[in-house]
């Protein structure tokens, strides 16, 4: 059930002329009053013959006369409109159940509190199946203003019980951090304009995207304005900065003069202090144009960044900042992907940017790591190689997965099925990005008694998950890298436990690709391995005439085989 109060207006005959009429669509029928204030003293232009239209607005705008007859300055925002409707697949409810539901939801909003006798004059009108319309003047019997304040907040948690009490269907309770609805000027006004988004819908992803590229507000409010994007900035008389606003090329007002939209109003995290916050917050560092010449990295930084996301969500404050800044990286894989990942990792970006904002304050230091990350990835000269980008999309997903596991716990609703918007494109970029890799590995997968010996460390490794692993699609492609990384000096088996430590199997649809991606990312060095380095030292002796006796370390316990020769 949905309960919307609208802007305070100032025409009661006005509002009551539109709930008493056809409609826009000839879709208002039998139009008539099933709860309010005072009822037996009230007309009812719906079911009394002779009760008018204007009848009715006197009586509700009586207490307002009054009070304007008595002080100097008249009141003219005392018009509270309230539709409420019910889900499509919601049972139909009768009239007295539509009363009973007004009567809770004025209460709650301060209009008419239980038991208050002198309360503000309303009624609720029904002209359809599925929704009421209440109305309400917004003056007291005894002449004073009711508390309004955060009265939406109220009537959010009104409407969440009486749907348990109703059996209605269950809507999620709202938090205070979504991003204000695009009203219907600003809709109307796009689609004139051939704007696929409002202005301010246009502005938040603009400004989100543009925040990997800055270290302090100072800087995004340049980079917004070297992206042709309008900006206000409100300065205290030393120069510092205090806040700002931004506006949309081409979108003007009447007078042909530039609209600008406040941060707090484009986005409730896009306020310059929060701005700041994450900005300014963390170690000092170097300008980002230092690190371009570190390109090759950048991608490896950001998946060794992601390595340590689950142990950060120990603290809440801390958990919510690197949610905040994974948010940030991804949309900086985003704009540097290859193109045929963009439109994935874009929406991903876009769903998760929901996930990004709760309740809980954000010590942004703490995720300085990731924040970094991600504007070492803007400022790369070039794109990542292809293992880079399926390894760093994957510990994406997975920080992904970890961040919707934490929203859940916490009861963030809104926030949790943001999370699992992103996970969905995230899965699909992951997917596109992995594929050309194991195109490459299954064509060159080692031989069957080498697979066999890989075979046996999986099970030593994850016995827990072996089965799944072996059978995996994806198993001979994970067996062509293991073979690699051996010859490059890595233990297979020792592989197998650090990237099955970094990534839980038991929910992992394809065990043997999750674990590909990550041994992408942790065997791109090669690490000591007596037998390797065994081998390496026969090499020398043969080249130098030297004589070397190495010695082969024993078997693994349990009579692991030796490894055959590739």
């Amino acid at each position: 059930m949905i309960a919307a109060i609208k802007p305070a207006g100032a025409n009661t005959r006005g509002l009551l002329a539109y709930l008493y009429g056809p409609g826009r669509h000839d879709e208002h029928t039998d139009p008539h009053i099933v709860a309010g204030f005072a009822m037996l003293a009230m007309p009812d232009p719906g079911r009394a013959e002779n009760a008018t239209l204007t009848q009715l607005a006197r009586y509700l705008d009586e207490p307002v006369r009054l009070r304007n007859s008595e002080f100097g300055k008249k009141i003219t925002d005392h018009v509270w409109h309230c539709p409420v409707r019910a889900a499509p697949e919601d049972r139909h409810l009768s009239d007295a159940e539509w009363g009973e539901i007004a009567q809770r939801i004025v209460a709650a909003a301060g209009i008419a509190p239980e038991g208050d006798d002198l309360a503000c004059r309303w009624i609720a009108v029904r002209h359809a199946d599925d929704h009421i319309h209440i109305l309400a003047t917004t003056v007291r019997e005894d002449g004073r203003r009711p508390k309004l304040h955060d009265s939406g907040i109220r009537v959010g948690d009104a409407c969440r019980q009486i749907e348990k009490d109703y059996g209605l269907r269950r809507l999620k309770r709202g938090d205070r951090t979504g991003t204000r609805a695009p009203t219907q000027a600003e809709m109307h006004k796009a689609q004139r304009l051939g704007w696929e988004q409002t202005s301010r819908e246009w502005l938040q992803d603009r400004i989100r995207a543009a925040i990997p590229h800055a270290r302090t507000a100072e800087e995004l409010l340049a980079y917004l304005e070297a992206d042709g994007i309008a900006i206000k900035a409100r300065r205290g008389p030393s120069g510092d900065l205090l806040g700002y606003a931004a506006g949309r090329p081409g979108d003007l007002n009447k007078d042909g003069e530039q609209i600008f939209h406040p941060g707090g109003k484009i986005a409730p995290d896009l306020t310059l202090p929060k701005l700041q916050a994450r900005l300014e917050a963390g170690q000092p560092e170097e300008h980002p144009t230092a690190r371009r010449n570190r390109p090759t990295t950048a991608w490896h930084q950001a998946t060794e960044a992601l390595d340590s996301f689950r142990t950060d969500l120990a603290d809440d404050t801390h958990a919510q900042a690197h949610i905040t800044a994974l948010g940030e990286l991804l949309e900086a894989t985003a704009q540097k992907a290859p193109t045929h990942l963009r439109a994935e990792l874009q929406a991903a970006s876009k769903a998760f940017a929901r996930a990004q904002r709760s309740q809980i304050r954000a010590e942004d230091r703490a995720a300085h790591a990731i924040r970094h990350a991600a504007r070492d990835i803007v400022h790369t000269a070039t794109g990542p190689d292809g293992s880079a980008l399926a390894a760093l999309i994957a510990a994406l997903l997975w920080a992904g997965i970890i961040a919707n596991r934490w929203h859940e716990a916490k009861g963030h609703a809104h926030q949790a099925d943001a999370a699992r918007q992103a996970l969905h494109h995230l899965q699909a970029a992951a997917d596109q990005a992995l594929t050309p890799t194991l195109v490459v590995l299954e064509q060159r997968q080692p031989k069957q008694e080498i697979r066999r010996t890989l075979a046996h460390d999986v099970r030593a490794a994850v016995p827990d998950h072996a089965d799944r692993i072996l059978t995996d699609p994806s198993w001979p492609a994970l067996a062509a890298l293991l073979a690699d990384a051996e010859a490059r000096g890595h233990q297979p088996h020792q592989l197998l436990k650090e990237a099955a430590a970094q990534r839980e199997l038991a929910t992992a649809r394809q065990p043997a690709r999750v674990l590909l991606t990550r041994l992408q990312h942790t065997s791109r060095n090669p690490s000591p391995n007596p037998r390797a380095e065994a081998a390496r030292l026969r090499t020398v002796a043969s080249v130098t005439g030297q004589q070397a006796t190495p010695t082969l370390p024993p078997a693994a316990p349990g009579g692991r085989p030796n490894r055959p020769r590739r």
